[in-house]
């Protein structure tokens, strides 16, 4: 019969485990909940995006109505905050009979806008400098 850990010390041996492969120059596979969040710059979004971000200034009117309703980030890709700061919004997908996959997201702060083309599994800020 093999050796029982108590959990705190499994939880201890896997940092310890990511830690020796930090040092030693290993590779440490990083979860869906740790992505990065990247970054598009404004002039490589598809032109449909545009659109969005263009309604989104004007407050409307939204071709779905879903657009505009709290993104609650269960992902957990985007920074953490209180629901209610994530907004989503349909970017149009020609052909698509549906939503498709594309959206802006938008955050409180002044020009927190993300893109997603993969429906909520990667995230890039839109960078409106370049």
């Amino acid at each position: 019969m093999g050796m029982r850990f108590p959990p705190q010390i499994t939880r201890i041996g896997a940092a310890a485990a990511v830690l020796s492969a930090l040092l030693v120059g290993g590779t440490v596979t990083a979860t869906p909940a740790a992505a990065a969040v990247g970054s598009i710059c404004y002039s490589d979004l598809p032109s449909q995006a545009y659109t969005t971000l263009n309604l989104i200034a004007q407050g409307g009117p939204y071709p779905y109505s879903q657009d505009g309703t709290v993104f609650r980030n269960r992902e957990r890709i985007l920074p953490s905050r209180p629901t209610g700061y994530y907004h989503e919004y349909t970017v149009i997908t020609p052909g698509s009979s549906t939503r498709g996959a594309r959206r802006i997201v938008t955050g409180e702060e002044h020009q927190e806008d993300y893109y997603t083309a993969d429906h909520y599994r990667s995230f890039d800020l839109i960078n409106y400098s370049c």
